[in-house]
């Protein structure tokens, strides 16, 4: 097992094979790898499990937010200061 981070795709960056993606993780965009998931149809709005900089899984708001409720039992979640 893995730990993933969630992240929402904001959009497929042009080039690369298709295997970019710009994806919002906890408010900052990063380019993450999506060419692991090449059966899967990503849009603006999906969810996705990263580790290591790869989408590895995709999901919905609810698994995204179970991701991040395991990492906040490891205190690696959201910031105190997030509202609930």
């Amino acid at each position: 097992m893995c730990l993933g981070i969630p992240g929402q795709v904001v959009g497929m960056l042009e080039g690369y094979g298709g295997q970019l993606a710009l994806v919002d993780v906890a408010g900052e965009h990063r380019k993450v790898n999506v060419g692991m998931l090449a059966d899967a149809t990503l849009r603006t709005g999906d969810w996705v499990i990263i580790h290591m900089g790869f989408a590895v899984d995709k999901t919905d708001a609810a698994g995204a937010d179970a991701a991040l409720r395991g990492l906040e039992l490891l205190g690696r979640g959201r910031s105190t200061e997030d509202p609930p």
